[in-house]
């Protein structure tokens, strides 16, 4: 089962565009579920810049099958940033319970 689940990582500039973002994912089933984590802190060089921000994590349940033609490309439409950071890793194991359903909550 937890072969085909992933976890994918979004930072986003606030609250609100990761809200509208997880809205999205869930109601469209192409996440389980969204855990939004504000306030975290991001240092990063851009275009040769040190830059320190104030950004908002996106911890997305999904299905690996999704990934590539509906969750990746329905993030990169909703998502501000010209590279945003989308990270997927794979669930390994869980709780059983758990992870059923997260596959039956997501098409």
């Amino acid at each position: 089962m937890a072969d085909d689940l992933m976890l994918v990582l979004i930072t986003v500039p606030s609250l609100e565009v990761g809200r509208n973002i997880a809205e999205v994912l869930v109601n469209q089933r192409l996440a389980a579920c969204v855990n939004i984590v504000p306030h975290i802190r991001s240092l990063y060089i851009w275009e040769g810049k040190l830059c320190d921000d104030e950004e908002t994590l996106l911890m997305c349940k999904t299905r690996s099958s999704l990934f590539e033609e509906h969750f990746l490309p329905t993030v990169k439409l909703l998502h501000p940033y010209e590279v945003p950071e989308i990270i997927a890793l794979p669930i390994v194991k869980g709780l059983p319970a758990y992870l059923e359903w997260v596959a039956q909550a997501t098409t």
